[in-house]
């Protein structure tokens, strides 16, 4: 039987990071989108580091990332559930999975929104 003494905070806290790192690893791994998603993130900050933005403009920006990403990984989790629920072909599994990847693509839409807003005077600016 499992000791009930509640587990230290910092060891439980700890515990807990390691599950979500190996599930952010795992999303990394196997879904092409989360690559893709991440990838932009890269561009995206390097061309801030470039075009000079300043501290409200980054926090925008990393607000972007987390819907952005956060939206990415809910929709792999969604989906992988779905899937070990009923593997098979279903309407209710693929309007949940269509939803799913509708939120991601609404997040999508408004980051590149962002990023116009952000960056469209800074390149303006530049040519």
């Amino acid at each position: 039987m499992k000791d009930l003494e509640p587990m230290p905070f910092l060891k439980s806290f700890w515990q807990t990071s390691m599950h979500a790192l190996n599930g952010i690893a795992l999303a990394f791994e196997s879904e092409r989108s989360f690559r893709i998603h991440t990838l932009a993130m890269v561009l995206v900050s390097a061309t801030g580091a470039y075009l000079g933005m300043d501290l409200m403009e980054w926090a925008i920006l990393f607000l972007t990332y987390v819907v952005m990403l956060g939206f990415e990984l809910l929709n792999t989790a969604m989906e992988s559930f779905a899937n070990f629920l009923h593997p098979d072909e279903h309407p209710a599994i693929k309007r949940v999975k269509d939803i799913a990847a509708g939120a991601v693509l609404v997040a999508s839409i408004f980051s590149v929104a962002i990023a116009i807003i952000l960056f469209g005077p800074k390149i303006a600016a530049l040519l």
